[in-house]
């Protein structure tokens, strides 16, 4: 965690918690997810399905998995980091996403 200071957590969940952070190398705003679960081998950590998904997935839809790596037994993921989420822009539009794409023949 010493290439990144953090700024503010972004959210809470089962798993782990999101923390908004920026690389001190590069000065580049990161999403800091940090697993709540400890880990205490690195072959533990890369048979994680979110790992192995994360690593394989590149798409411009699906947010970039920077780096993962373990320090003191806690996992960390570092991702691009996006001002909002799918669940608020969801909340946030007048009209629902399905109706948006039967209109657009998506």
């Amino acid at each position: 965690m010493n290439r990144y200071t953090t700024i503010r957590q972004l959210g809470d969940g089962t798993y782990g918690s999101v923390i908004l952070g920026r690389s001190l190398e590069s000065g580049e705003l990161v999403a800091i997810k940090k697993m709540k679960r400890k880990f205490y081998s690195w072959e533990e950590c890369m048979n994680l399905r979110e790992v192995k998904s994360l690593k394989k997935l590149i798409h411009e839809n699906v947010i970039k998995l920077k780096e993962v790596f373990r320090e003191n037994d806690h996992l960390y993921f570092i991702s691009e980091y996006m001002k909002e989420n799918l669940y608020q822009l969801m909340k946030d539009r007048c009209v629902h996403f399905g109706v948006f794409a039967q209109f657009m023949h998506i």
